[in-house]
């Protein structure tokens, strides 16, 4: 099943993961701090997790981000073929641009609607580092106490897991960003 902008919906996902653990609903919402209700919404694709919500629930299932962002893909990936993903957020269409198999180094591309961003719950990632680029328009990035305004050309680099919220501050314009998260063994 996947959204209208083709990115996998994950409520699917996230439900099987819950019931292979014989985790009921219950215990999920309060592993992840969300409400029962919302978690039922969420699984049926009925209502989307935030960025911070969907680290939240995945940590409570123990289950990496990334699993749920897999769709078949080869080593070369073109620009018509690049992958649509869903790893939460508002107003923000996002494509994951290396191949689903490395586990080492993800690229994904986030483009943002005027206000859109990773939500209201802040999160970290568990990786080696991360790194961001904007392509155009500009991320107004909050890692831990530090707030930059990226600008397009501007990059930075930063702990991943270092909790992180961001957003799009223009009112008009779109942003497009890629963000580099390697993994070193």
């Amino acid at each position: 099943m996947t959204a209208e902008n083709g990115a996998p919906k994950v409520g699917d996902r996230l439900r099987q993961a819950r019931r292979e653990q014989g985790m009921t609903l219950a215990e999920l919402a309060e592993r992840s701090g969300l409400t029962k209700g919302f978690l039922s919404q969420v699984e049926r694709d009925l209502a989307s997790l935030s960025v911070g919500s969907l680290v939240r629930v995945c940590e409570a299932l123990d289950i990496p981000v990334h699993d749920l962002l897999e769709i078949d893909q080869g080593a070369l990936v073109r620009w018509s073929d690049r992958a649509p993903i869903n790893f939460g957020g508002e107003n923000l269409e996002e494509f994951r641009l290396t191949p689903t198999g490395d586990k080492r180094l993800l690229v994904i591309q986030s483009v943002i609607a005027p206000g859109g961003g990773s939500g209201s719950d802040p999160y970290g990632l568990d990786s080696s580092v991360e790194f961001v680029h904007v392509l155009e328009g500009r991320l107004l990035l909050e890692v831990t106490d530090e707030r930059y305004v990226l600008s397009a050309g501007d990059s930075l680099t930063f702990e991943p897991r270092a909790e992180r919220r961001w957003h799009n501050p223009s009112t008009v314009l779109p942003a497009c960003v890629l963000w580099v998260l390697v993994q070193v063994p």
